[in-house]
């Protein structure tokens, strides 16, 4: 064995105990960690010829890595929807990369971790009140989970067809409808050689709605002539939390055939509150959908979930599998995600939502969506009620949307956003809403609480005077 990595096995246990000391540290700490940081490096480092060995290199990353590191995990970090690792999610990362396996088969001598995967998403079906007829599993992150959804979905109009485009190609037209999508799906669209301009834009809701208006969808569908399309749903806009009217999407499905898929980043979470399920009433009739973990679920970075309908599962295996390896077997006798998934190479990021779903339950996530509301509509109230700010949209669950007061502020929006950003005690997001320059602070930390939005209006108020903005 190498001499470095003979040293470092056998010094595993105090290397795993420092970085033990430095995460806890860091997490104790966490309220005060800037949410922004001007430092930088140079990255032209060489490569050592030896190595320094895993303590040494830890030395390194404090002195010249660390510093660039911020609190996006913290609680006043509120730019793109960005959540936090809970206590169990971390517990759940950490063994999942002490264990490091590829999770994929279910029956396998060289290992059967999917099976958590797959009891995972049947506690994440149970939280979310969704019916056992979706099929699930873990991709890296939203883009992914509708690239996945939206790739059986091309399959499935293909065969409407008559044609297998996932063997032979798109040959023919394909008809997207949607109103407010995520700039995820429409990246979706260009990988998929659909096409990031090729969707018809439906148009919204009258009275500043983000959410599709449903007799101008039902026009759009009619000029169809009976020709199939996939719908591109929203249950939380990006900007304003805005859901569409599933209720009503589930009516068109009884008369039109299209594909249903839902991009439920965030908003899908809705349904872990009584008092905000109804966003998204009707939501099962759906044939996909995305939903975020590492948004309102809290667990570390990199985690999504695709949901797509079992009744479609032909058209999964059609899209993903992997034909050249006949090692694999039959794919529906011998279920692997290897052919029902874009990757070949997965870590088991099933394990860290599997530990917050046993160690905090149905009530431990209603209270974090909640909370999240909460803390939403406070900061909504200050904005409302402070002259030199103004609402954009109406705060309809966990995102504000806001800007600064009055026409000629326009041009300082930006500015103001830099400045107050850059004092690191609070982190929002810029955005256009309807041709006009905002801002977006989008609240789904468990941690984030009325202190924390206290701090954050002291420093928009500090802002505002040392910019003389009136």
């Amino acid at each position: 064995m190498n001499p470095t990595l003979q040293q470092d096995l056998s010094e595993i246990e105090n290397i795993l105990e420092q970085v033990k000391q430095q995460g806890i540290e860091f997490l104790n700490a966490i309220d005060t960690v800037p949410t922004s940081t001007q430092n930088s490096i140079t990255t032209n480092r060489n490569l050592n010829d030896f190595g320094l060995g895993a303590l040494t290199a830890l030395e390194e990353f404090n002195q010249r890595l660390a510093p660039l590191m911020v609190s996006q995990a913290g609680p006043r970090y509120w730019g793109f929807v960005t959540g936090g690792a809970t206590p169990a999610s971390i517990v759940g990362d950490w063994l999942t990369t002490i264990y490091d396996p590829n999770a994929q088969s279910t029956k396998a001598q060289g290992g059967v971790s999917a099976l958590i995967e797959i009891e995972t998403i049947n506690l994440l079906l149970q939280l979310l009140d969704l019916p056992k007829s979706f099929l699930g599993g873990f991709v890296t992150g939203a883009t992914m989970s509708n690239f996945t959804c939206l790739a059986v979905a091309r399959q499935w109009l293909g065969k409407q067809l008559g044609h297998d485009f996932a063997k032979n190609g798109i040959s023919t037209p394909i008809h997207i409808l949607t109103a407010t999508p995520h700039s995820s799906s429409i990246k979706c669209l260009s990988m998929l050689g659909i096409g990031s301009q090729n969707f018809t834009k439906i148009k919204t809701v009258e009275g500043n709605r983000e959410a599709l208006d449903i007799a101008d969808l039902e026009q759009n569908i009619t000029k169809l002539n009976g020709q199939p399309f996939i719908l591109i749903s929203s249950a939380g806009t990006v900007n304003t939390a805005d859901f569409d009217d599933f209720g009503a999407i589930k009516k068109l499905k009884g008369k039109y055939n299209f594909w249903w898929h839902i991009d439920a980043a965030f908003g899908g979470f809705a349904a872990c509150s009584l008092k905000h399920k109804h966003l998204v009433n009707g939501w099962e009739n759906a044939d996909s959908i995305t939903i975020d973990c590492h948004k309102w679920l809290n667990v570390p970075y990199e985690s999504a979930f695709y949901l797509v309908k079992e009744q479609h599962k032909n058209l999964q295996v059609e899209t993903f599998q992997n034909s050249n390896a006949p090692y694999l077997g039959d794919p529906l006798e011998n279920f692997s995600y290897l052919n029902f998934l874009p990757e070949n190479s997965r870590r088991l990021k099933a394990l860290p939502v599997w530990f917050s779903l046993l160690a905090y339950g149905k009530q431990g996530f209603q209270d974090i969506v909640e909370n999240s509301v909460a803390m939403a509509l406070q900061f909504d109230a200050f904005i409302a009620e402070n002259e030199n700010f103004e609402l954009l949209a109406p705060t309809r669950l966990n995102n504000v949307c806001f800007t600064l007061a009055g026409d000629h502020n326009q041009e300082k929006v930006n500015l103001f956003l830099t400045h107050l950003n850059d004092k690191g005690k609070v982190f929002m997001t810029p955005t256009v809403y309807q041709k006009l320059k905002g801002i977006r602070a989008s609240f789904v930390n468990w941690r984030t609480n009325e202190n924390d939005v206290k701090i954050a209006i002291a420093e928009m108020k500090a802002s505002v005077l040392e910019l003389g903005i009136e």
